[in-house]
């Protein structure tokens, strides 16, 4: 696993040990900054499920200005930490530890907004359009926002929730990824 473009290019990130988490190939991460823009101009993420932290820090790479990464698991958390300590991009980081709800509950308190969301949870128990939900409801994005989810093929989700639109998707072998946009 590796950061696959910008200033950070080439660098090797650590997997998550063990089954419990899967790692978002480069294939698929390629595909998604494809499709929402190879890089970025500053702005916010947010990696729900966030594993290794490699989705949120390709972003960074890219030109995001600083990125939250969410994991309720000790395993996740410590392996995000290290990644981004070995990124050296602490300043652009942060790493909580909690369910993806009760961070979302706790980043609109904050007052946070997100340019892009992505969510990859556990296949098994995948509650993307409550998340997405709460999104809008806590008022956590920006306009343009996007929201990007990574699910198994099987998995088909409403085209719009709440003020988000569905307006790609696409399927790599078991897995379909849905792309949201925040309807004007």
């Amino acid at each position: 696993m590796r950061i696959i473009a910008g200033k950070y290019r080439s660098l090797p990130l650590e997997a998550v040990k063990g089954n419990n988490t899967r790692p978002t190939t480069d294939k698929i991460k390629e595909a998604v900054f494809n499709s929402i823009g190879p890089y970025f101009d500053g702005g916010m993420m947010l990696d729900l499920y966030a594993g290794s932290g490699s989705v949120g820090l390709e972003c960074i790479s890219r030109g995001i200005e600083h990125a939250v990464f969410v994991d309720k698991s000790y395993d996740a958390i410590s392996t995000i930490k290290k990644n981004i300590a070995f990124v050296k991009v602490p300043s652009q980081c942060t790493v909580l530890k909690m369910d993806a709800m009760m961070a979302v509950k706790r980043l609109a308190q904050e007052g946070k907004k997100f340019d892009l969301v992505y969510l990859d949870p556990p296949y098994a128990h995948e509650q993307n359009e409550k998340i997405m939900s709460a999104l809008c409801e806590l008022n956590l994005l920006t306009e343009d926002a996007v929201v990007v989810v990574e699910s198994l093929k099987e998995d088909v989700f409403s085209e719009e929730v709440g003020h988000l639109h569905k307006y790609k998707e696409a399927l790599y072998g078991i897995t379909r990824i849905s792309y949201y946009e925040v309807t004007k």
